[in-house]
C-alpha cells in the first residue's frame, strides 16, 4: 500500500462499478477500499506535501481540454495479480496528463513507461485460479457503457482515498 499523502488524478468511472462489485464477490481483499471504479491519469502524482496550487490550476485547466465521452468498456486484461478492462478512448487524455507531468513515473514503473488506460478491477490476484474467475465474471458484464465527466485529485489518508478537488470535463462540442 502507498504511504498516506500519496496523490493521484483519476476519471471516475460510476458505471463501471459492477466490475469491482464482480471481484469483490469472489475475493474483496482484490479490490482496494474507498477507491471507486477509475482510470488513473497519473500515479503517484505530485506528493501532497509538495503539491501546488499551480499544479491544482494545470489539472483543472487540462481537465476543460477534454469532452465528456461515452465509453463502451469490451476487453479484459490480465498481468500477475492484475485484473483490468482497458478504456482505449481515455489514452489522449492519459498520454496528455503523463507530458504535463513528465517526471511522474507510472505506477512506479511496473507496466513500462506508457501503460495502458484501464480500469484496475483487481489487485493482489495472484492465484491463477482466483483471477480467471474474476476474469471471467467481470468478462460476463462486458460490455459495459461508462460516461466520463470529470477528473478527481485524491489523496491518500489514515482513512484511505479520499478527494481533494473534481475538475469538470468540458462538455462535449455542439453538447
Amino acid at each position: 500500500m502507498p504511504d498516506p499523502g500519496t496523490t493521484a488524478v483519476v476519471i471516475v468511472l460510476p458505471d463501471a462499478t459492477p466490475l469491482l462489485d464482480a471481484a469483490c464477490r469472489i475475493d474483496p481483499t482484490l479490490v482496494r477500499p474507498g477507491m471507486p471504479a477509475h482510470v488513473s491519469l497519473l500515479y503517484p502524482f505530485v506528493p501532497r506535501s509538495a503539491l501546488t496550487g499551480q499544479d491544482e490550476q494545470r489539472v483543472r485547466s487540462l481537465a476543460a481540454d477534454f469532452p465528456a465521452t461515452d465509453l463502451l468498456l469490451t476487453e479484459v486484461v490480465t498481468a500477475p495479480g492484475f485484473v483490468a478492462v482497458t478504456v482505449a478512448e481515455l489514452q489522449p487524455i492519459v498520454d496528455a496528463f503523463r507530458t504535463q507531468w513528465p517526471g511522474s513515473r507510472p505506477y512506479g514503473g511496473r507496466f513500462g513507461a506508457r501503460p495502458a488506460a484501464h480500469v484496475t478491477v483487481a489487485m493482489g490476484a495472484d492465484d491463477p485460479t482466483t483471477a480467471a474467475h474474476v476474469r471471467t465474471a467481470v468478462g460476463g458484464l462486458l460490455p459495459l457503457r461508462a460516461r466520463t465527466a470529470a477528473i478527481q485529485l485524491v489523496v491518500l489518508t489514515e482513512e484511505g482515498w479520499q478527494s481533494r478537488f473534481t475538475a469538470p470535463l468540458s462538455r462535449p462540442h455542439g453538447g
